[in-house]
């Protein structure tokens, strides 16, 4: 069986980097900074997506998102963490399944992040931002993972912590787990996900538990 992990929210936090890139890139380019909170909500979608929603206009999206970008990779491994029981349940899930990471992140940024924390040899696979053209909550990315482990009648779950990565994994045909350790509440996951747990540990242990009962 593999699992396909999320990453902001779901393994690490990195929310303080995130926001302090927005504050600058705005800052850059003296534009009105929107709440924090609006910000917030919109972490998972991919960086253009996220600055549309917040009233950038299309001919300068990209401006602020190479801005947000270069500030990014300065303060990402400082400003980030692994979010709690995050590193046990890689550890744990690693003695019973193959691992892969599948996020809006950009990829390159992921792994340095990964390797930071001495954590990237865990997984077979990372697809991010740049690797797909369709971002979650098409099933591209996940259908791009599945398609690199060549793992042909393998069992896929996906966990998450917004609609987006649940989204993703029903339209890419593989079963989910929401986790409430990220940017979507309980309200926000029920009507997508029927199983749903507090962190990435406790699913972890639900798929162990799962797989111990099958055999």
């Amino acid at each position: 069986m593999t699992i396909l992990f999320d990453l902001d929210g779901t393994l690490i936090d990195s929310t303080e980097a995130i926001l302090e890139s927005f504050h600058n890139s705005y800052a850059y380019y003296n534009e009105k900074l929107p709440d924090d909170e609006d910000i917030k909500a919109l972490i998972g979608h991919p960086l253009d997506v996220m600055y549309r929603e917040l009233g950038i206009k299309e001919d300068k999206v990209w401006d602020f998102v190479d801005k947000y970008k270069e500030h990014y990779r300065h303060i990402s491994r400082e400003k980030t963490i692994m979010l709690p029981r995050a590193i046990e349940a890689i550890e744990l899930a690693s003695k019973y399944f193959q691992l892969g990471v599948v996020t809006t992140k950009t990829g390159r940024y992921s792994q340095e992040l990964l390797e930071h924390f001495n954590l990237f040899h865990y997984f077979d696979v990372l697809i991010g931002r740049e690797h797909v053209k369709h971002p979650k909550p098409h099933a591209e990315p996940i259908l791009k993972a599945i398609e690199a482990l060549r793992c042909k009648g393998q069992k896929y779950w996906m966990i998450g912590d917004t609609r987006l990565d649940i989204l993703s994994a029903k339209s890419a045909n593989i079963n989910s787990i929401a986790v409430l350790s990220g940017y979507d509440n309980y309200e926000q996951l029920s009507p997508y996900c029927e199983i749903i747990k507090r962190d990435v540990y406790e699913a972890v242990q639900y798929l162990i538990q799962s797989e111990i009962k099958q055999h």
